[in-house]
Protein backbone atom coordinates (compact mmCIF):
# COMPACT_ATOMS: atom_id res chain seq x y z
CA UNK A 1 0.00 0.00 0.00
CA UNK A 2 0.76 3.17 -0.58
CA UNK A 3 1.57 5.26 2.18
CA UNK A 4 -0.14 9.02 0.83
CA UNK A 5 -3.14 10.43 0.45
CA UNK A 6 -3.74 9.40 -3.26
CA UNK A 7 -6.83 11.61 -3.46
CA UNK A 8 -4.88 14.40 -3.89
CA UNK A 9 -3.14 12.96 -7.18
CA UNK A 10 -4.33 14.10 -10.36
CA UNK A 11 -1.14 13.25 -12.14
CA UNK A 12 1.22 10.33 -12.90
CA UNK A 13 4.72 11.43 -14.92
CA UNK A 14 6.85 8.10 -15.48
CA UNK A 15 10.48 8.08 -16.65
CA UNK A 16 10.42 5.07 -19.26
CA UNK A 17 13.78 2.83 -19.62
CA UNK A 18 14.10 0.90 -16.29
CA UNK A 19 10.06 1.72 -15.47
CA UNK A 20 7.45 1.28 -18.19
CA UNK A 21 10.19 -0.28 -19.95
CA UNK A 22 12.87 -3.01 -18.38
CA UNK A 23 16.47 -2.08 -18.07
CA UNK A 24 17.26 -4.58 -20.73
CA UNK A 25 17.48 -3.12 -24.40
CA UNK A 26 18.02 -4.73 -27.64
CA UNK A 27 20.31 -2.77 -30.35
CA UNK A 28 19.07 -3.38 -33.48
CA UNK A 29 21.15 -2.69 -36.51
CA UNK A 30 21.06 1.11 -37.18
CA UNK A 31 21.86 1.50 -33.41
CA UNK A 32 18.47 2.19 -32.41
CA UNK A 33 17.76 1.05 -29.22
CA UNK A 34 14.65 -1.55 -28.74
CA UNK A 35 12.24 -1.78 -25.98
CA UNK A 36 9.53 -3.62 -24.81
CA UNK A 37 6.45 -2.41 -22.76
CA UNK A 38 3.88 -4.01 -20.57
CA UNK A 39 0.58 -4.00 -21.55
CA UNK A 40 -1.04 -4.08 -18.45
CA UNK A 41 0.60 -0.70 -17.76
CA UNK A 42 -0.70 0.80 -21.20
CA UNK A 43 -4.33 -0.26 -20.03
CA UNK A 44 -3.22 1.60 -16.78
CA UNK A 45 -2.63 4.63 -18.31
CA UNK A 46 -5.00 4.96 -20.79
CA UNK A 47 -8.10 4.21 -17.91
CA UNK A 48 -6.35 6.91 -16.15
CA UNK A 49 -6.31 9.56 -18.74
CA UNK A 50 -10.48 8.46 -19.33
CA UNK A 51 -10.93 9.26 -15.96
CA UNK A 52 -9.43 12.56 -16.58
CA UNK A 53 -5.98 12.56 -14.90
CA UNK A 54 -3.12 13.67 -16.77
CA UNK A 55 -0.29 11.70 -17.72
CA UNK A 56 3.42 12.68 -18.84
CA UNK A 57 6.30 10.86 -19.65
CA UNK A 58 9.72 12.04 -19.71
CA UNK A 59 12.68 10.17 -20.83
CA UNK A 60 16.52 10.63 -21.40
CA UNK A 61 16.16 8.38 -24.29
CA UNK A 62 14.82 9.00 -27.89
CA UNK A 63 12.50 6.26 -30.13
CA UNK A 64 9.63 7.25 -31.89
CA UNK A 65 8.57 4.04 -31.41
CA UNK A 66 8.11 5.18 -27.54
CA UNK A 67 6.66 8.52 -28.73
CA UNK A 68 3.77 6.62 -31.13
CA UNK A 69 3.36 3.92 -28.21
CA UNK A 70 2.17 6.70 -25.65
CA UNK A 71 0.55 8.84 -28.34
CA UNK A 72 -2.02 5.99 -29.27
CA UNK A 73 -2.43 5.59 -25.59
CA UNK A 74 -3.51 8.91 -25.65
CA UNK A 75 -0.73 10.65 -23.46
CA UNK A 76 -0.36 14.43 -24.62
CA UNK A 77 2.82 15.24 -22.81
CA UNK A 78 5.85 13.60 -23.94
CA UNK A 79 9.43 14.51 -23.29
CA UNK A 80 12.18 12.44 -24.96
CA UNK A 81 15.83 13.78 -25.24
CA UNK A 82 15.42 15.26 -21.85
CA UNK A 83 18.95 16.22 -20.72
CA UNK A 84 17.47 17.99 -17.15
CA UNK A 85 14.48 16.48 -16.58
CA UNK A 86 13.22 18.68 -13.78
CA UNK A 87 12.96 21.54 -16.50
CA UNK A 88 10.89 19.32 -18.37
CA UNK A 89 8.59 18.58 -15.06
CA UNK A 90 8.47 22.35 -14.47
CA UNK A 91 6.91 22.54 -18.16
CA UNK A 92 4.48 19.70 -17.72
CA UNK A 93 3.71 21.38 -14.02
CA UNK A 94 2.71 24.58 -15.87
CA UNK A 95 0.93 22.83 -19.00
CA UNK A 96 -1.31 20.67 -16.29
CA UNK A 97 -1.92 23.52 -13.99
CA UNK A 98 -0.84 21.36 -11.00
CA UNK A 99 0.78 21.61 -7.54
CA UNK A 100 3.56 19.40 -6.94
CA UNK A 101 2.07 17.70 -4.21
CA UNK A 102 -0.54 16.51 -6.51
CA UNK A 103 1.77 14.74 -9.13
CA UNK A 104 3.00 11.27 -9.17
CA UNK A 105 6.40 10.73 -10.65
CA UNK A 106 8.19 7.04 -11.06
CA UNK A 107 11.75 7.07 -11.90
CA UNK A 108 15.08 4.31 -11.45
CA UNK A 109 17.69 5.86 -11.45
CA UNK A 110 20.07 9.45 -11.06
CA UNK A 111 18.74 11.26 -14.07
CA UNK A 112 15.39 11.04 -11.95
CA UNK A 113 16.41 12.60 -8.78
CA UNK A 114 15.64 16.17 -8.72
CA UNK A 115 12.35 15.96 -9.89
CA UNK A 116 11.58 13.13 -7.16
CA UNK A 117 12.24 15.45 -4.52
CA UNK A 118 10.04 17.74 -5.91
CA UNK A 119 6.90 15.66 -6.42
CA UNK A 120 4.46 15.37 -4.18
CA UNK A 121 4.67 10.99 -4.50
CA UNK A 122 8.13 9.69 -5.44
CA UNK A 123 7.89 6.32 -6.90
CA UNK A 124 10.34 3.67 -7.09
CA UNK A 125 10.39 0.09 -8.85
CA UNK A 126 11.76 -2.52 -6.90
CA UNK A 127 15.01 -2.55 -9.33
CA UNK A 128 15.76 1.39 -9.00
CA UNK A 129 18.89 2.19 -7.56
CA UNK A 130 19.37 2.57 -4.13
CA UNK A 131 19.67 6.25 -4.00
CA UNK A 132 16.27 6.54 -5.80
CA UNK A 133 14.77 3.81 -3.37
CA UNK A 134 15.71 5.86 -0.42
CA UNK A 135 13.46 8.94 -1.27
CA UNK A 136 10.87 7.04 -2.78
CA UNK A 137 7.88 7.20 -0.83
CA UNK A 138 6.75 4.03 -2.10
CA UNK A 139 8.91 1.20 -4.02
CA UNK A 140 6.84 -0.94 -5.96
CA UNK A 141 6.89 -4.89 -5.40
CA UNK A 142 6.98 -4.57 -9.69
CA UNK A 143 10.66 -4.15 -11.25
CA UNK A 144 10.53 -1.67 -14.28
CA UNK A 145 8.74 -2.71 -17.31
CA UNK A 146 6.75 -5.19 -14.87
CA UNK A 147 4.03 -3.97 -13.85
CA UNK A 148 5.11 -0.60 -11.94
CA UNK A 149 2.71 1.85 -13.72
CA UNK A 150 -0.19 -0.92 -13.84
CA UNK A 151 0.57 -0.85 -9.61
CA UNK A 152 0.45 2.77 -8.96
CA UNK A 153 -2.63 4.33 -11.18
CA UNK A 154 -4.66 0.94 -9.70
CA UNK A 155 -4.34 1.28 -6.10
CA UNK A 156 -4.92 5.56 -6.83
CA UNK A 157 -7.84 4.87 -9.00
CA UNK A 158 -8.92 2.69 -6.95
CA UNK A 159 -8.64 5.09 -3.46
CA UNK A 160 -11.05 7.65 -6.03
CA UNK A 161 -13.27 5.07 -6.85
CA UNK A 162 -12.78 4.84 -10.00
CA UNK A 163 -11.53 0.93 -10.88
CA UNK A 164 -14.23 -1.19 -11.47
CA UNK A 165 -16.96 0.62 -13.30
CA UNK A 166 -18.08 0.93 -17.35
CA UNK A 167 -14.78 2.26 -18.26
CA UNK A 168 -12.58 -0.48 -16.70
CA UNK A 169 -14.16 -2.78 -19.43
CA UNK A 170 -13.09 -1.00 -22.80
CA UNK A 171 -9.65 0.07 -24.40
Amino acid sequence: MINYDLKTIKAFVFDVDGVLASTKVFIITDGELMRSSNVKDGYAIQLALKKGFDVGIITGGFSNDVATRFRKLGVKYIYTCSIRKLEDYKDFRKRTRLKDKQIMYCGDDMPDYEVMQKVGLPVAPADAAPEIKKIATYVSPHNGGDGVARDIIEQTLKVHGLWMDEDAFTW
